[in-house]
């Protein structure tokens, strides 16, 4: 793997695992390179001024710990939200090329397939079903 760089990385998009949400959702996709201080003043402003009544954070790989750090400081500034949580696999496709190529030949790529975990929170002001996996109560 030395002669090789990675070009390209993508992730494989999946619908939210939540049925019933508003079409007018407001999903907060974490990155592993989110500022929280950035998030959190986005998330805050949709809740308290806009005045919608569910959020959800999602992130996956290294971006999962922040993406709970983002939920529980929410939580504990709004104060009274239901939470569901919910945490799957995601495929990520990397693309690699290769930095040697050979002389006769055209360059070379490698395509890798990893299973990173993911997560996903939806926040509520609405009471949510109590018998769902993962819930929360405030």
């Amino acid at each position: 793997m030395e002669n090789f760089r990675k070009v390209r990385t993508s992730e494989e998009e999946m619908p939210l695992p939540f049925p019933d949400l508003p079409p007018d959702v407001v999903e907060m996709k974490v990155k592993e390179g989110s500022k929280i201080r950035n998030l959190m003043n986005f998330a805050m402003a949709q809740m308290e001024l806009k005045g919608r009544r569910q959020i959800v954070f999602s992130g996956c790989g290294r971006a999962v710990t922040k993406t709970i750090t983002c939920v529980e400081i929410m939580k504990r500034k709004l104060g009274g939200l239901h939470q569901v949580t919910k945490v799957r696999y995601k495929t990520v496709l990397e693309v690699w090329e290769n930095q040697d190529p050979p002389p006769d030949g055209p360059a070379q790529n490698l395509t890798v397939h990893k299973n990173v975990p993911s997560i996903c929170i939806l926040l509520s002001r609405d009471p949510l079903d109590p018998n769902q996996t993962g819930y929360q109560p405030p």
